[in-house]
């Protein structure tokens, strides 16, 4: 089970707002830190894949609940 320090709602928020709102979040974090992102934008899913392969952040899981995507990132 992993914990989650932080999480951001970005539910109602269209590409690339919750990237970029994520991208903000993850700068305040330390290393090894989980960020839960809960977003709508079904774009969100190749977004958070794309960025943490860039970035060399790791994506733990991207699930999808209902309409809402769930996407938890550790930082690097």
């Amino acid at each position: 089970m992993v914990t989650i320090d932080r999480e951001l709602n970005a539910i109602g928020l269209r590409c690339p707002l919750p990237l970029l709102k994520a991208k903000q979040l993850l700068a305040s974090m330390e290393s090894g830190q989980v960020l839960c992102v809960k977003a709508t934008d079904q774009g969100s899913v190749a977004d958070f894949k794309a960025y943490c392969e860039l970035s060399g952040h790791q994506l733990l899981s991207s699930t999808q609940e209902a309409d809402v995507y769930i996407h938890i990132l550790q930082k690097a």
